[in-house]
């Protein structure tokens, strides 16, 4: 999903305890970090520096942080007191995201032979309290996580901010390509790109539809023949009312579409793209198995040329490892009592990240977009809880909608929904969740995640001095 990233752990301390003591803080954050990097719980390694025991030392390490692309973040640890004043340049220096963790090296107090010394050397109590207050004077939003190194949950909490980190940093590489513009009379998928660049770092440029065709045109026989085969070990064949060479032959357009569009992306440097139904000229169908199948490898996408979306789905993917995670759409109410939910689905382009069962390629009409009956993939979606997050544009800021839900696989058969779906229950309940994401402005285009949390999405909105609002 991303280039291989990796943490520096950082370690306060002082000369007024002598070399002695700090080759022993050494030592200890040195164990530290190999039993870290050896737990199997944090998605990316953890690098020892040297003991932050100066203003100059911090700032140096600050500064050679932001200018290096590997290091995705600082996590830092006060082994002992480290005093504030130090760390005033090079925290307002740094640039990427800052986790401190506040834990020391041994769990218990050693109540027979504690003595002064082992006071001084091991007081991060004291070194907490010291370096916590200067990030709040910064108004620095760093992540705080409180608990002894070792405890799996400590470490999980570690896990999950790195995961937000490692997005946060992806985020300026977000770029999208829209095959067309906006779908026409639209509101919610409008929005300021210049602003989104400033704030976010994604890139959005836009293209024709024949600059995708030309690409198209040019996918030979043969790497269409070799992609069918990868469908054929992956997925179950309903050829429906069609015949197999009929059926085949319209696959097969998914197939070309499914090569021109990552090519097309990939040279360009692209994560996202978007597409419109309105919009398709010289296309024979509208991309939908096609798309499916981008999502499933990472690619962020949403319809009707709705790039922020599209933006934040390639944010969410990486954040979440892609997986459970992918675009959606508000479509149908179930209003029967007790058993309020929403059915997700969109025209084609369900994410596979979210299938429960193994997926199946269908051909069937499609009632808008004037083209040949386009390919699909058609699956239940899995069971989990999760968040589902809308960005909008209010004119002076955007505003990101955070709704935790709770998905279901659907009991019932749907012989006649030529499309992948997704059922969820909204929290708190249904009546408030729906009235506060509408009262709130959030829109039908969204970004699920069964693998994420709402402090994880929170955690990366104040990275971005984004608002947001929280439905649970």
């Amino acid at each position: 999903m991303t280039q291989k990233k990796e943490f520096w752990f950082v370690v306060g301390s002082q000369q007024l305890y002598g070399e002695e003591a700090l080759a022993k803080v050494k030592a200890n954050a040195q164990s530290m970090t190999d039993a870290l990097n050896e737990s199997g719980v944090l998605p990316y390694r953890i690098v020892l520096q040297d003991l932050a025991v100066s203003a100059d030392k911090i700032t140096s390490m600050m500064k050679e942080v932001n200018y290096r692309d590997e290091v995705a973040g600082v996590i830092t640890w006060m082994h002992t007191f480290s005093p504030s004043k130090m760390w005033i340049r090079g925290t307002k220096l740094l640039q990427k995201p800052l986790l401190h963790l506040a834990t020391q090296f041994n769990e218990s107090i050693p109540w027979q032979s504690i003595d002064m010394d082992f006071m001084n050397l091991n007081q991060s109590a004291h070194g907490d309290r010291e370096y916590g207050f200067i990030n709040a004077r910064l108004n620095k939003n760093n992540k705080v996580v409180v608990g002894y190194w070792e405890r799996p949950e400590v470490q999980k909490q570690m896990a999950d901010w790195m995961d937000v980190a490692a997005a946060y940093n992806e985020s300026f590489n977000i770029k999208v390509a829209r095959f067309g513009d906006n779908m026409r009379h639209v509101g919610v998928t409008e929005g300021d790109k210049i602003e989104a660049q400033i704030q976010f770092g994604w890139t959005v440029d836009y293209y024709g539809i024949a600059d995708l065709v030309q690409y198209v045109n040019e996918v030979s026989e043969e790497e269409i023949d070799a992609l069918f085969k990868e469908y054929e070990e992956l997925y179950a064949f309903d050829y429906g009312s069609y015949s197999k060479e009929d059926w085949t032959a319209s696959v097969k357009v998914q197939a070309s579409y499914e090569i021109a569009i990552k090519r097309f992306l990939d040279e360009g440097g692209y994560t996202a793209f978007t597409s419109n139904f309105e919009t398709l000229h010289e296309m024979k169908q509208l991309p939908g198995l096609a798309v499916q199948r981008l999502m499933a490898q990472g690619y962020g996408f949403a319809g009707e040329g709705d790039w922020k979306t599209a933006a934040l789905d390639r944010l969410l993917k990486v954040m979440s490892h892609n997986q459970s995670t992918g675009f959606m759409e508000d479509y149908t109410y179930e209003l029967a009592s007790g058993q309020e939910s929403i059915l997700q689905s969109h025209m084609l382009e369900v994410d596979p990240t979210l299938a429960s069962n193994k997926p199946a390629i269908v051909v069937s009409p499609l009632g808008i977009g004037d083209r040949e009956d386009p390919a699909r993939l058609v699956f239940d979606g899995k069971a989990g809880d999760g968040v589902v997050v809308s960005m909008a544009d209010f004119g002076t800021h955007f505003k990101l909608l955070i709704n935790e839900v709770s998905a279901f696989e659907p009991t019932v058969e749907a012989p006649k929904l030529p499309v992948a779906r997704v059922l969820w229950e909204v929290k708190p309940n249904f009546h408030d969740g729906v009235k506060a994401w509408i009262e709130n402005g959030g829109g039908h285009h969204t970004v699920v995640s069964l693998n994420l949390t709402t402090d994880q999405i929170v955690a990366y909105a104040k990275l971005v001095d984004l608002e947001y609002v929280i439905i649970k």
